[in-house]
């Protein structure tokens, strides 16, 4: 896996960001969501790779990345923070405006980029999210029932991260066999590789943080792009899965591209074939939909 991918350490400022790179052309970002790595893009990424310099980072506290220490209003793990972290390590390289494509809490850093950071983001791409301040203020009993890190991981210190810490393996094979997805489409290695950042007490201390961060600070930055009426200048693809709630659940509200475009103008999107974690089990379909989008413009 990422054979022809450089691995590097970037120091933003109060943290340190692992990546893996390669490939020539206009830049992309590629970044991952809960409870995964920067190894979730190991079948997408090469490909990726022959049109564009591709960047697979680990966010802050997950993976090989630096935890830096929290706070009472959890505001290192907030999404502005990991989104100034990005615009840091893709600097570092030379490149001042690149496009992003993100997963989970990924595509949650990469549209809080768009909009704090617009001339930076070129292009964005969000994987089977709509944004955080939305899913909360619309959030039922089958949100709750469906997507349980939101609440469970948010809870006060310490009863969340002893949870996780007690059983690693069965949080990744829950996390990976439930919301659709197929547990086939993950190599024994790359599943190994997720839980074993979970035995890690700072990292779930920070996992934990980042879902604190969603339920509190990032839903107050949400607001106050909407009453400010600030919106994601750039092209914005959303794509989501045809098994998951994202199909069905806001179908009254004009579905998952609506509520997109309560955040942008520029909007198009459509399901792909899989569970929540569709990257991973359709990575053909995912790679060339964003190649598509990411020509098109």
């Amino acid at each position: 896996m990422f054979e022809d991918f450089a691995a590097e350490i970037v120091d933003v400022g109060d943290t340190t960001i692992f990546l893996r790179r390669a490939g020539s052309g206009p830049p992309l970002l590629l970044l991952h969501g809960f409870p995964q790595t920067h190894l979730m893009w190991w079948q997408i990424a090469p490909d990726l790779a022959r049109d564009f310099t591709v960047v697979c980072a680990d966010l802050r506290g997950y993976g090989c990345s630096g935890c830096p220490a929290s706070t009472p209003d959890h505001a290192p793990y907030a999404k502005r923070a990991m989104a100034t972290d990005m615009i840091r390590i893709m600097a570092s390289f030379g490149f001042d405006r690149f496009a992003v494509a993100g997963h989970d809490r990924g595509g949650r850093v990469a549209y809080r980029m768009a909009l704090d950071y617009p001339e930076n983001v070129s292009h964005l791409a969000v994987l089977d999210i709509v944004p955080t301040g939305t899913a909360w203020d619309r959030a039922d009993a089958r949100f709750a029932q469906a997507f349980w890190p939101w609440s469970l991981l948010a809870q006060p210190v310490p009863l969340p991260e002893r949870l996780l810490a007690a059983a690693p393996d069965a949080v990744v094979d829950d996390a990976l066999g439930g919301w659709g997805s197929d547990p086939r489409s993950f190599p024994s290695e790359v599943r190994a590789a997720y839980a074993d950042a979970l035995r890690d007490p700072e990292r779930v201390h920070a996992v934990c943080e980042g879902y604190r961060a969603a339920a509190t600070l990032d839903r107050l930055h949400d607001a106050a792009d909407l009453a400010a009426s600030r919106r994601i200048a750039c092209p914005l693809l959303a794509l989501w899965s045809d098994q998951g709630g994202l199909a069905t659940w806001y179908a009254d509200e004009g579905g998952v591209l609506a509520l997109w475009r309560l955040f942008a103008e520029d909007v198009q999107g459509r399901a792909v074939r899989g569970g929540h974690f569709f990257p991973e089990e359709t990575p053909e379909e995912t790679a060339a939909t964003l190649r598509d989008f990411l020509a098109s413009r």
